[in-house]
This record gives C-alpha cells, structure tokens and sequence, in this order.
C-alpha cells in the first residue's frame, strides 16, 4: 500500500544487512520515492563495501559510504572522555555516541542531495530511534524521518526473509540459518549484545559470544605496562608515539582486548521506559577512563574536578538520552573543555587479567601535587599543621550549635 504523503528523495542509514535491505526496498515500493544510501565506517570491524554491490543490486543511484572513524574519536568520543562519562555507575556510551555522527551525515547529505527525509533501522522499543530522530530534527528542523518498524507489519525474523525472498533481495547465510543468538551493535569504541539467549538478565553469556577481549582466565600472565600522552584531556600518544585519535582507540582496543579488559553486563534503564539487559566489550575505553581520571587528579583544582563529578552523570544521560545537539549538553562541553586545559602531561598503566591500576602519573607543567606540603617528613614549614585546629573548630560550628539544641538521649 502507498503512502499517500509524497516523499521525492530520502536518504537511508544502510548498513546492507538483513534489515536495511528489507527497508531499502520497502521504502522504494510503499513510498514510491528515490532512495539513496549512507553508510558509515566508525570502525565496526566489518567490510562496508558490500553494501555499494547490494544498493546498486536495489536499484540506488547516489550511494555514500564514508570513513568516519577519525572524526568518530576526534569530534565524539575524545569530547565525552573528557568529561569522564559513564551512564548508570557502568556503561560507556558505545551505541550512544556513534549516533548523533550519524544523524548529522545523514542530514548533510540530505541537503546536499536535496533529499526530503531520512530514514533509519532502529526499532520502535529502543533508545536509537530516540537519538537519531532528535540528531536530525535538531539540525533539520522540517526534514521528514520514517522509521519502518513503526509502520510496517514485518516484526519476526521469519516475515523479513519471506520479504527478502519475494523481492530478490540477497541474505547472508548466517541470517537465514538464525546467526548469532543475539544483536550486536560494534562500532571502534565497543561492541554491544542484547536480545535472543540475553533477554534472561539470569543467563550468564557463553564465552563464545565475546569478540574482541579474551577471557581474564585465559589472558596472559604476566602484566603489561603503558604510558599514555595527554594534552589538554586527550591521549596524543601511547609508550611515546604519537598518534591520531582513531589510531589511539584502536590500538587501546588491541592491548585492553589481549589483557581481557572492558566486559560489561548490565541491566540499564532505557529512555522509552523499559528495563533492558546488555553485554558489552569496551577495552580501550575501560582504559581511558581510568587513565583520564588518573591524569585529572594530578592536574585538576579540587572545586573544578568535584564540579565536574556533579555535572558527569547529567551529561550521561543527555548523551544516553539523544541529546548531544542540545543547548545544554553544548553548555556543559564548554565548561569540561574549559576546565581540560591544564590536563597535560602522561599516566603510566598496569594492565593484567581483566584490571587496569594506575601505576603512575606526572605533569612537568601543570601538576598540582606539591610534596614539600603533603610529605609526611618535615616540611620545614610549608604547612603549619596548628592552624588545622581552628579550620576544624569552624567547620565544626553548625554540628556544635546542633548538638546542643538535642536533648540528651
């Protein structure tokens, strides 16, 4: 059935798997429009060529396939690291912050092409059609989206095969015999599991599910030691090589993925409302958390960095929630930018079985420690540790007023 709202051109988030290619070819029969598609390399770890071979097959015209992985870290990941962001005590952000880089390609093409609408895979229980839509109505305010599996009929696997099958549209093997008993989402700072043998938060995962970490049991034995570079709150460098910013994760994912580093199970608190358990590999970003706060700690102001730990997890959830284009999460960045600053210098790592320690850190310019006032020796009076007496008397004033209005128990 037509839709009778005409749609002339719109551009398709593709991934040229299962889905998208059963959306491809329903949005050209049901909205009888031009189709073009946009597929974005953020690392995946998958080959995205296939995709061009199975759009021409469709019949598309203009297809975009892009290495974004540079701008992914730079423009994306590096920014949330910043601000040490970690949504509900535990998950990293992984499917969260690749969104809106994708929101905003799919809009420039848009205007480049002069497309009228988007559209995405994302279904209608998740947090990604959330964050996509809100990416793209907050940089193009009228463009139309359609998001297929709010409209459509084809809700099981089974329905989307006899699709693919009536419309000639090529499956992966792996699809049809029922693949991975779960959905993954991978992009260069994780990969995601949900769904299938998963939906029992009770079901420990098989050790065959994992991709990129091996098992702390069976991770070397002996620990490894790094030393990671920072300007102004980002890695420029790993054991003194410097490197771009995709080159930095990559190569955290490649040692943290080794030391059996970065597995996550959880149970979060989705935006639409439900409960939703999901596994997940994150090494270089387990990494970089702990190395980030390690350098923070030497170089940040007390008041600044407890700011900061104020605002992190708000700043989680506008990120969670789809709301990296919003005025207050550009506010907070312009403050956690501000305060990097001074967030020079290098963190050397211990990494063995699963854990990461701080080991060491130093700023030769901007380091706040001062040992000739914390030593415990004699600090040939750098710290007059009377006046710690009446420091506590004040502090005390409102306890004491307190404690003589109680009765006596």
């Amino acid at each position: 059935m037509k839709k009778s709202n005409k749609i002339n051109k719109v551009v398709l988030a593709y991934s040229g798997g299962l889905d998208t290619s059963v959306i491809l070819k329903w949005l050209q029969d049901v909205y009888d429009c031009e189709v073009i598609t946009f597929t974005a390399d953020i690392g995946q770890g998958e080959e995205v060529a296939p995709a061009r071979k199975k759009a021409k097959l469709l019949g598309v015209k203009q297809i975009f396939i892009e290495d974004l992985r540079e701008e992914f870290v730079r423009d994306y990941v590096f920014p949330m690291f910043r601000a040490n962001a970690v949504y509900e005590g535990e998950y990293l952000l992984g499917t969260s912050i690749a969104r809106p880089l994708i929101a905003k390609r799919m809009i420039e093409i848009a205007r480049k092409t002069g497309a009228d609408a988007v559209s995405h895979g994302a279904t209608g229980k998740g947090n990604d059609q959330v964050r996509f839509e809100l990416g793209a109505y907050a940089l193009m305010p009228d463009v139309k989206i359609i998001a297929p599996w709010r409209e459509w009929d084809l809700l099981s696997r089974e329905k989307l095969l006899a699709y693919a099958d009536k419309n000639g549209i090529p499956v992966d093997y792996k699809k049809r015999k029922g693949g991975a008993p779960y959905s993954m989402d991978a992009n260069l700072l994780h990969i995601s599991y949900e769904g299938g043998i998963l939906e029992d938060p009770n079901f420990e995962p098989e050790v065959s599910m994992w991709r990129i970490t091996n098992s702390p049991e069976k991770a070397p034995g002996r620990a490894e030691y790094i030393e990671l570079g920072y300007r102004h709150g980002d890695i420029v460098s790993i054991n003194g090589k410097a490197l771009s910013p995709a080159q930095v994760l990559t190569k955290l994912n490649q040692i943290g993925g080794k030391h059996g580093i970065g597995r996550l199970d959880l149970v979060e608190n989705r935006y639409v409302g439900m409960k939703s358990r999901g596994c997940y590999e994150t090494p270089g970003g387990t990494i970089m958390l702990r190395a980030h706060r390690a350098m923070e700690s030497l170089t940040l102001d007390r008041e600044v960095l407890a700011l900061k730990d104020d605002l992190m997890p708000r700043y989680a959830r506008l990120i969670y929630n789809g709301y990296w284009f919003s005025p207050e999460r550009e506010l907070i960045q312009s403050l956690i930018d501000q305060s990097q600053r001074n967030v020079n210098g290098s963190v050397r790592l211990k990494l063995y079985k699963g854990t990461v320690t701080t080991v060491g850190r130093v700023s030769k310019s901007d380091s706040l420690f001062d040992a000739t006032i914390s030593t415990f020796e004699d600090d040939k009076g750098a710290y007059n540790q009377a006046d710690a007496a009446g420091f506590i008397r004040l502090n005390a004033l409102r306890l004491r007023i307190a404690a003589r209005r109680r009765k006596p128990r």
